[in-house]
């Protein structure tokens, strides 16, 4: 009988990175859905992102680029920003997507297929 000693050592060191990886993406993943089961319909804030206001509020974030008139694009800047560039006030802001949220939810109808973004050229029309 042979004797395996640098293929048993080197796998269980593939073992071991195999487990150490799937263990750290499942802590990763708990702790999100803790996280986010904690934070639903969270108070809007002047430091939060669109994105993290649609996640929280379980609502389509197009809705709420087309609530404040941006492009539908992906846009990580705090409300506060956004704000300050169209000059209106935080509260002003806050109070708009709130109104989004509320329209977009039920009762009231579902707000249908997002619309086409605005830096995508039309596909076989002309303009």
């Amino acid at each position: 009988m042979k004797n395996p000693g640098w293929q048993r050592w080197v796998a269980l060191i593939a073992f071991a990175l195999v487990l150490s990886f799937t263990g750290f993406f499942a802590v990763r993943t708990v702790r999100r859905a803790i996280y986010w089961h904690y934070h639903q319909d969270e108070p809007i804030r002047p430091w939060m992102s669109l994105g993290y206001v649609a996640h929280s509020y379980s609502v389509p974030p197009w809705v709420l680029h087309k609530a404040l008139g941006l492009p539908i694009r992906s846009d990580r800047r705090p409300i506060r920003e956004i704000a300050r560039e169209q000059n209106r006030s935080v509260e002003e802001v806050i109070a708009i997507l709130q109104d989004a949220i509320v329209h977009v939810r039920p009762p009231y109808p579902p707000p249908g297929p997002p619309p086409p973004p605005d830096n995508e050229p039309t596909r076989g029309r002309s303009p």
